[in-house]
């Protein structure tokens, strides 16, 4: 009854980390313009925001995870 709790554990640290960090960017090179063999080339960044709902899902899933392994080792 091991991967329960390991997996209950490792949904906590998720959630946690989603909670602690709400969004993320990350940079993508685009072709702008391109005439022979010049071509232009722009940064853009993008971010993508995690909504808070989905960290306390996967807080309260990790619980019952763990709260799950807990009991079903003392029967």
């Amino acid at each position: 009854m091991k991967i329960p709790l390991i997996s209950g554990i490792v949904l906590m640290v998720l959630g946690a980390a989603v909670l602690g960090y709400d969004h993320y960017s990350y940079t993508t090179n685009e072709e702008i313009l391109k005439i022979g063999p010049v071509t232009a080339v722009a940064e853009k960044t993008h971010t993508v925001a995690l909504p808070p709902i989905l960290g306390w899902l996967l807080v309260g899933g990790g619980a019952c995870l763990v709260a799950f392994a807990v009991l079903s080792k003392k029967n």
